[in-house]
């Protein structure tokens, strides 16, 4: 029975199994499943006879799907940009090199590597 409910959640919600998983841009899938739980709060508030449900229900699905929303599309973007998989990496560092100060007041550059991550001396 749990695997079921999970599978069926998961063809539903899990817009990596569900066949919105086809459509590239997140904004098309985030529209179409806003206009399919409009629909299904017009359905039940048909069911139940009441306005006052649909009303309810249309703001309760369009805050829970736009957080679901925001939150995964915070996650990808925040992936891509900082690639935590690979490790820290500065974001568009716009420097190529450090500029030190020597012992006797002299000012001289040091040319940072290509292939440096930036960071802490950033």
């Amino acid at each position: 029975m749990r695997q079921f409910i999970v599978s069926g959640w998961d063809g539903v919600m899990n817009l990596d199994r569900n066949p919105l998983r086809h459509i590239p841009d997140l904004q098309v899938r985030h529209l179409i499943l806003q206009i399919l739980a409009w629909m299904w709060c017009i359905t039940f508030s048909l069911f139940f006879s009441s306005w006052y449900v649909f009303g309810i229900s249309v703001v309760a699905h369009f805050v829970l799907i736009l957080a679901i929303v925001v939150t995964v599309a915070t996650f990808v973007s925040t992936e891509r940009m900082y690639r935590f998989k690979e490790g820290y990496h500065s974001t568009n560092r716009g420097r190529g090199s450090v500029i030190y100060r020597g012992t006797d007041g002299s000012v001289y550059k040091v040319k940072l590597p290509d292939n440096d991550p930036g960071g802490e001396h950033d």
